[in-house]
């Protein structure tokens, strides 16, 4: 029989503190959801279950000791830290969840700069870490647009990526060392080693979890050095984004990495850029020791050139329009003031594919969701993120609000809109998603996503969390386990 709410709350309080324990409506209804659902609670409407408690836990021991009990009586969690989410990863799906806040445990635990090592707890927030290493010429090298506001967990739980990807890497490329708690509150740590080959890499069980498979506690990530007097600005208006598409390719497969390397179409580049005219832009940063960034400088000019005429952009503005770029809590706040005031709302989704394909996801989901889906005010969008077997494509789109309740924008607009691009995009060999993860809202397409090795991911799931009380909904599909 299920416990009652005032039954797992009692019971939740007889090990972990009241005062961390918290019930108040208002806190529950903020914790139900994250910014997928954006403009249903900007009109304070709340759809989803409200959780039974959130729990602030304080250290692995309570985040193991809540589990445990959790999985005894089939309790479904909600790991949460910073809450920067956009996927409807941290919604609470269903009745009497527990959402187990780990924004609390944010000590700094130690930076070492001569193994170039940070270790940290879940709950330290990405802005805070990247200050104190600045102090020490240091960086982690990781600048998600939520920056100011995720936290070190989080970004682990979510395979999050970062702006300055092309020369660091995505969070994965960053993590040496992890802790994590399993549902049956088992503590597991994995060692700050540079690489093994003792096996399988166990790291990549827990990195992109999504709290899908257990709880992140601990995080060590490798660090860099902060040479910024050696950053170079370039950008260029180009006629069409296939010759983009080449310019990037060309610059991966010749071996530079740029830090930065941007294609924006010419809506989205129109949405950011004053000095678009109309055009595609592209733009690079080059970054690290001063005589690398000028080779790599030089030969992204010179390959520029080489297709084309291209007309340069001051590499002022460029540097300026970077420096602004994140998201703050008064950029979410004024964004949310605009929303209500106009009626028109944004959102984004993004992919990744090879060289080959992703000219074709790109005109394909273009076309489709011009086609298909109404009062469309902007369309658009760029890649941003590069490799030597491809790129993504980030797909931004607004549109306005017309003859609809809040929560109806979902169904009428959002849903449609992602389905086109997620469906194109596995049609044509794609990945459905780049970086914000899967939450709760691509859960139909990731049987089609992995297609055979899906066995693989499902296995984990009934390995680790065979009563599946870990974020029922997020990645696997509510109805299985």
């Amino acid at each position: 029989m299920a416990l009652t709410r005032e039954q797992i709350v009692k019971d939740i309080q007889a090990f972990i503190a009241e005062d961390r324990v918290i019930t108040e409506e208002e806190v529950l209804k903020e914790n139900s959801v994250d910014r997928f659902r954006k403009y249903e609670t900007i009109h304070g409407i709340y759809t989803q279950p409200l959780p039974a408690a959130v729990v602030k836990v304080k250290d692995e021991q309570e985040v193991s000791d809540l589990l445990r009990y959790m999985n005894d009586n089939g309790i479904n969690a909600v790991p949460r830290t910073g809450g920067s989410a956009t996927e409807g990863g941290l919604e609470t799906a269903v009745e009497n969840s527990i959402v187990i806040d780990g924004s609390g445990m944010d000590e700094i635990v130690s930076i070492d700069p001569y193994d170039m090592l940070a270790t940290v707890k879940c709950g330290v927030p990405l802005e805070v870490l990247e200050d104190k290493l600045r102090e020490q010429g240091l960086t982690t090298g990781h600048s998600p647009q939520s920056k100011p506001l995720a936290q070190m967990g989080g970004l682990v739980a979510t395979r999050s990526i970062g702006q300055l990807s092309t020369l660091y890497g995505g969070i994965e490329d960053m993590v040496i060392g992890l802790e994590a708690v399993f549902p049956n509150g088992e503590v597991t740590k994995i060692r700050n080693i540079p690489r093994r080959a003792a096996g399988p890499d166990i790291r990549h069980v827990i990195i992109g979890n999504e709290g899908a498979l257990c709880y992140i506690t601990e995080v060590t990530v490798k660090v860099f050095k902060y040479q910024p007097d050696n950053n170079r600005y370039f950008g260029y208006l180009l006629d069409d984004m296939k010759k983009g598409f080449e310019i990037l390719r060309e610059v991966m497969v010749q071996g530079y990495r740029p830090s930065v390397a941007r294609l924006y179409d010419p809506e989205d580049g129109a949405d950011h850029f004053d000095f678009s005219k109309g055009k595609c832009v592209l733009i690079f940063m080059v970054e690290g020791p001063k005589a690398l960034a000028e080779v790599t400088g030089a030969a992204i000019e010179e390959i520029v050139s080489e297709h084309g005429p291209a007309e340069q952009v001051e590499s002022r503005l460029i540097q300026n329009w970077f420096e602004n770029l994140n998201w703050d809590p008064a950029k979410v706040l004024e964004e949310r003031k605009e929303i209500k005031e106009t009626n028109n709302i944004g959102f984004t989704t993004e992919v990744s594919g090879t060289w080959g394909v992703i000219h074709d996801i790109y005109e394909r989901c273009i076309k489709r969701v011009r086609e298909e889906i109404p009062h469309i005010t902007m369309l658009g969008g760029h890649s941003s993120h590069s490799y030597m077997n491809g790129t993504n494509m980030y797909f931004v789109y607004y549109y306005d609000l017309v003859d609809i309740k809040p929560e109806e924008e979902i169904t009428k607009y959002h849903y449609p809109i992602n389905k086109i691009i997620v469906e194109e995009t596995i049609k044509a060999g794609g990945s459905m998603v780049h970086h914000h993860g899967v939450g709760k809202h691509r859960t139909p397409w990731i049987k089609e996503e992995y297609g055979s090795s899906y066995y693989i991911l499902e296995t984990l799931k009934q390995a680790f969390d065979p009563k599946g009380i870990m974020n029922k909904g997020t990645i696997f599909p509510k109805e299985d386990k």
